[in-house]
């Protein structure tokens, strides 16, 4: 029983910290973890990345070719800026964001269980008596 205590406040605390990253938007929430990952925001002021930046797809990394070096850009359109990153930010990125994608599955399954757990609403199934008996 201890065990499951303890197991339901460790992914409470888990659910939490990915409350605080960011549930605004899937937007926001790819924002955040771009930032955690290292990826720096960037106001374009060179022309040509200014013409770049409204032809990205708003919600999605894209890997850009800028100068003979590979970046990482997730656009932000509407604040006319970018998180941009090298290739080590992408990979933390990806992993960062693997790992929020766990642990909301882990968070999902265990609401799921106790859900399941929770006969008190529908009266349950008895209890154990003050005789030692199961009443119903």
């Amino acid at each position: 029983m201890k065990q499951i205590q303890t197991t339901f406040k460790i992914l409470a605390a888990v659910a939490l910290v990915a409350l605080a990253v960011g549930c605004a938007s899937d937007l926001k929430d790819k924002e955040n973890l771009a930032v955690a990952a290292g990826f720096k925001v960037i106001t374009p002021v060179k022309p040509d990345q200014v013409a770049l930046l409204p032809t990205l797809p708003e919600d999605k990394v894209t890997q850009i070719n800028y100068q003979g070096k590979t970046y990482y850009v997730l656009p932000d359109v509407k604040n006319n800026q970018a998180y941009v990153g090298g290739p080590t930010e992408y990979q933390a990125y990806r992993q960062i964001r693997l790992a929020k994608q766990i642990s909301d599955q882990n968070l999902r399954a265990a609401q799921m269980n106790q859900d399941s757990m929770n006969w008190g609403a529908w009266g349950g199934w008895g209890g154990v008596g003050p005789m030692g008996g199961y009443r119903w």
